[in-house]
């Protein structure tokens, strides 16, 4: 095949749909415990993470809520992969051999995310979030100034982790932050390119711009502790008992059970089965759903 222009042309459509088939072969979850925050700039600030939304009666003036204001920052990053394709494959005829390695790009595109957002989960027991604490931590300073006492989200031990989260509020427990889409590109011009004059060798990539953070911790409960009904039902009390600054109940009610591989076994066994081992009933049956990601170990 004569390399030129409708060839060029007709080798990126190739890349293209079988970067698309990639992509499309895969499912992502990380939108089920991250907001999705769309940036315009470089960074995007979060001072205000520190106290949840609360109506009152409105008598006389309309009171303003002197929440905390934290320094806590998202910077967004940069990631990309990049393939290339020697000018023989175009040449013989035979790029087609090459387009399993674009598809794979695809499933690494869709799959990123996910990967960038379970790792933070992962992370949480050793990275601050808002309030200068590690996201799981045994003790968050919750309470007017002056007044704070500590409160725990977490459940040490030597275990596999798993995490209990509440994932019903429009601010999840993480955030994915994206200041540019996943988008695939192409360098084939030689008169405009080194690579491709020096190396004889065309490259496709696809790249990104986002990163990933924390939400409010109280909307998250990280165990390393044994998945089983004692730690399970003493997490839940614990979630569904977290206060705000100002004393008042902040409504939390976890619904979604995250473990890794490791966790799965026990999750099944603690929350789909209506029976115990020893034939008894079991109060926790369906009483949050399961994810059980492979990006947890």
């Amino acid at each position: 095949m004569k390399i030129s222009a409708a060839a060029l042309s007709a080798l990126y459509t190739a890349v293209s749909t079988a970067f698309n088939q990639g992509r499309n072969s895969y499912t992502p979850s990380w939108s089920r415990i991250a907001t999705l925050v769309n940036s315009t700039t470089s960074q995007e600030n979060y001072a205000w993470l520190g106290e949840f939304s609360r109506l009152r009666e409105w008598i006389g003036d309309r009171q303003v809520n002197k929440a905390k204001v934290f320094d806590y920052s998202i910077k967004n990053k940069k990631f990309e992969a990049t393939e290339g394709i020697q000018r023989e494959y175009i040449e013989d005829d035979t790029y087609g051999v090459l387009m399993p390695k674009f598809s794979d790009m695809g499933y690494a595109a869709a799959s990123h995310p996910d990967e960038l957002v379970y790792a933070l989960l992962a992370a949480g027991f050793t990275s601050n979030c808002f309030d200068g604490q590690f996201f799981f931590d045994t003790d968050h300073p919750v309470g007017l100034e002056g007044q704070e006492v500590s409160v725990s989200n977490m459940q040490a031990g030597a275990g596999s982790p798993w995490f209990l989260l509440d994932t019903s509020r429009p601010l999840k427990p993480l955030i994915f932050q994206k200041r540019r889409e996943y988008n695939l590109a192409a360098k084939t011009d030689a008169g405009t390119s080194d690579h491709v004059f020096m190396k004889d060798e065309y490259l496709y990539g696809v790249d990104a711009r986002v990163n990933v953070g924390f939400g409010f911790w109280q909307m998250a409960f990280g165990s390393k502790a044994a998945l089983d009904e004692t730690n399970f039902n003493a997490a839940v009390e614990a979630m569904m008992s977290f206060k705000s600054d100002q004393g008042r109940p902040l409504g939390v009610n976890p619904n979604l059970l995250v473990t890794g591989p490791k966790n799965r076994a026990a999750a099944k066994a603690l929350i789909e089965a209506q029976q115990k081992a020893n034939g008894a009933s079991n109060p926790n049956y369906k009483a949050v759903e399961v994810l059980v990601v492979p990006w947890l170990q």
